[in-house]
Parts: C-alpha cells; structure tokens; sequence
C-alpha cells in the first residue's frame, strides 16, 4: 500500500481561507475607529461629487448661471443647509464662522438633480450639511466636506 506524504490541495486552500479570515477580521479589528472614520470619508466624497454634478447640471440648463446664493466673488466659500442666514456654521476646511455664509441649494437643485440635499454622515444637519461649495478666482467650482475625519482633505474642483 502506498502511503502519500504532504497535504492535498484542499486541505492548503481551507489552510489559506481560514488565514485569510482571520487577517481581514484583525484588519478591522486593530483600529476600528480609524476603519469607519474610512468609511465615512468614501461617502463624503461620493456626495461631494454629487453636489458638484448637480450644480454643473444646472448650470448647463440655464444657460451657464449658477443656483442663486453662489456669490460670484472668488475664494469665499458658503455652506450648504436650508436654513439661510440661520445656521451655525463651523467649516474647519474653509476656516468660516459666520451666520451669513450659510445657501439653501434645495430649491434649485432638489428633484431635478438630486434626491435631497446629502448631509454629512457624521454631524452633518438640515440646517448645516457641513458641505460648502465656492466659486474659485479662475471661476471654477469647488465642493467640499467641512468635516473630515483621520486628517483627510475633501474637495472637488470642476
């Protein structure tokens, strides 16, 4: 009778799933917070994209204006809520702390170009998204989160 020396293929490929496991779950495990702080920066990017899409859309359909409330006035930034002139506004990616930087975009851009105004998923609110868009000195559009976490900076320019 012959006797086989090693291991067979299924028992290396269990071997490597079960390693593989195990990896993915101390991955996670070692810094959780680090890994949904990740998490919740993917979907501010995803919904910085969003608002500056939207916004170009509407620009295209009226004949290159922007949503009322963008000022026209470079390197000042406003902050999207719905509650103009209201909200409290602490932007630590714009450095602005002022009630009057505060623009409803839901009129605008609702229905038409988004579901719904995005809110940050951490502190964003209605009345402050902690979202801002900015019209640049070379006249290009700027979205970006207010709030990011692990030292991350969000923006987008189009």
């Amino acid at each position: 009778m012959r006797q086989s020396k090693g291991f067979t293929l299924i028992e290396l490929l269990i071997v490597i799933v079960i390693i593989s496991i195990l990896a993915a779950i101390i991955y996670v495990a070692v810094d959780p917070a680090t890994r949904f702080g990740d998490a919740r920066n993917a979907r501010r990017r995803a919904e910085v994209v969003s608002i500056l899409n939207a916004v170009l859309k509407y620009q295209v359909d009226n004949n290159g204006s922007l949503p009322a409330g963008i000022d026209s006035t470079p390197a000042t930034s406003q902050i999207l809520g719905t509650a103009v002139g209201t909200c409290d506004v602490t932007c630590t990616a714009t450095g602005l702390n002022d009630e009057a930087d505060c623009v409803d975009l839901s009129t605008p851009l609702v229905d038409e170009y988004l579901a719904a105004i995005p809110l940050d998923p951490s502190t964003g609110v209605s009345t402050n998204t902690d979202y801002y868009i900015n019209r640049t000195t070379s006249g290009r559009i700027l979205v970006g989160a207010c709030d990011p976490e692990n030292g991350a900076t969000i923006n987008v320019t189009r």
